[in-house]
């Protein structure tokens, strides 16, 4: 039963106690909370609560249970809250907001960092930010370099990174048939290079150009080359000027079965230098895994895949030699494996440092002694140490984007 009593809240002590000895099941009618916050703070102050004795006090919170129909535990907090201030208001929830430590500055500046780079991974950008910090001095990268790298991702996805960064497209992976017959075994050292081809399509004219991708296993040192075609008289003097562009002496050469590489003109090649030659095993894919990936993250990210002519080799190699393998080398990192063994003799591969190719070279045991003759460590710091990573990276950028503007005029 549902009974409307007026002014309640002025009933007096004996009248509230007869009131909440009744029977009957009565119900305060109003569904504001508002109406019944300011009904009960009117019960409160006209009865005078905080100079009531225990016993009163008892019989108006059971009296506001019965007329509003709140729990006892809520009309303890609304009584609280008249004590402690007089009134009795809904709280306005606010939501908790954490202090915004990244400022608009600092998600411009990771979008030019990710724009020179073209977007890598987000612990190699983190890396690269400390780099900038530690070994350049670019204090403009200080709060973004403590930044982790689940957060790096979450300023990605915010509105002011997206209007900075206006085009934004995922490198597709490219998936070519590997087998091997032999895989090779550097045991740390580096030398053992993984090479293969890069086709960068068909046109009117005729094939595209052919790039030559060659990574070191150890220390991921990288060399990119272009040649307009596939033959023994193109490879062979290309492939003694990528030798040259890696610091330390050449050990093994491993490529998949194509003819471009097994023929007697490189074999020859490679002998005359004692250099071991490797191919692929059927049915093996994953042996050869690290160049594959090399060219999806840097041939097909950096080039693309539409048609180049193969008259425009000579320009491409050129970018390379200058630009584009300086930067790989010497301020992109990489992912470098950790072999874990667990208590059941299992091996688990852990990809928790990330480092440029010169970093992991120098971390090796007594790096000088793997060097070409003629090359010391203090050299390479120099190189290193020469430009910043984001400077290379927009050096890098720059003499991409002259290249692909004289491709497109004298396509």
């Amino acid at each position: 039963m549902n009974v409307r009593v007026h002014q309640a809240e002025k009933l007096d002590l004996e009248g509230i106690r007869r009131f909440v000895a009744a029977s009957e099941e009565i119900r305060f009618e109003s569904a504001d909370r508002g109406q019944v916050y300011a009904w009960v703070e009117g019960l409160l102050m006209g009865q005078r609560y905080a100079q009531q004795g225990k016993a009163a006090r008892g019989l108006l919170r059971r009296y506001i249970e019965k007329m509003t129909g709140l729990s006892r535990a809520q009309v303890t907090r609304l009584i609280a809250r008249y004590t402690a201030s007089g009134r009795v208001e809904p709280t306005v929830y606010r939501r908790r907001r954490f202090p915004q430590r990244y400022t608009r500055a600092d998600i411009e500046l990771l979008a030019a960092v990710d724009e020179a780079h073209e977007t890598l991974s987000g612990p190699a950008t983190r890396r690269i930010l400390e780099r900038e910090v530690e070994l350049y001095g670019h204090q403009q990268y200080a709060r973004l370099a403590t930044i982790s790298v689940a957060h790096l991702y979450n300023l990605r996805k915010s509105r002011r990174y997206r209007e900075r960064r206006l085009n934004y497209i995922k490198t597709r992976p490219t998936a070519v048939a590997i087998g091997e017959r032999r895989k090779p075994t550097p045991c740390g050292r580096p030398g053992y290079l993984r090479l293969d081809t890069v086709h960068q399509g068909d046109g009117p004219e005729g094939k595209g150009v052919y790039h030559i991708n060659a990574v070191d296993q150890v220390t991921q040192w990288e060399a990119a080359a272009a040649t307009p075609r596939i033959s023994e008289a193109y490879l062979e003097p290309l492939l003694k000027t990528m030798m040259q562009q890696f610091p330390f002496r050449i050990l093994g050469f491993h490529t998949d079965n194509g003819a471009e590489f097994i023929n007697k003109t490189v074999a020859g090649l490679l002998e005359k230098l004692l250099i071991e030659q490797t191919k692929s095993r059927p049915r093996q894919s994953g042996d050869n895994g690290l160049i594959e990936t090399k060219n999806g993250a840097v041939i097909r990210k950096h080039i693309g895949y539409g048609y180049i002519d193969s008259a425009h080799a000579d320009k491409l190699n050129a970018f390379y030699r200058d630009f584009l393998n300086p930067y790989l080398n010497y301020h992109r990192p990489c992912a470098q494996a950790d072999v874990e063994i667990d208590h059941r003799g299992r091996k688990r591969v852990r990809y928790k440092r990330y480092q440029t190719p010169l970093e992991t070279l120098l971390a090796l045991d007594k790096p000088a002694q793997y060097l070409r003759q003629g090359l010391s460590i203090n050299a390479l710091k120099r190189i290193g140490a020469a430009r910043s990573d984001t400077d290379a990276a927009r050096r890098m950028q720059q003499a991409k984007a002259k290249l692909f503007e004289q491709l497109r005029f004298r396509a």
